[in-house]
């Protein structure tokens, strides 16, 4: 069994690095361990709605440019 060193985590139990870049830490938190209770369970998790909210917690956005033609 391969050791992991200890890192330093959230009342919840998520670890700060997660949340580090977030927006709205405590959203991402709640999504997290909300994705995290649904795939214990076995229930279906909605993939595209967890990857948009993760891209919409991020600091920054990517700016598309137009094409000049």
């Amino acid at each position: 069994m391969p050791k992991f060193k200890k890192v330093s985590k959230t009342k919840r139990g998520v670890p700060k690095k997660y949340l580090s870049n977030a927006r709205n830490p405590a959203a991402k938190e709640r999504e997290i361990l909300e994705t995290k209770r649904r795939y214990k369970l076995g229930l279906p998790i909605d993939v595209k709605k967890v990857s948009k909210s993760r891209a919409s917690q991020s600091k920054t956005k990517v700016k598309r440019r137009k094409r000049v033609s």
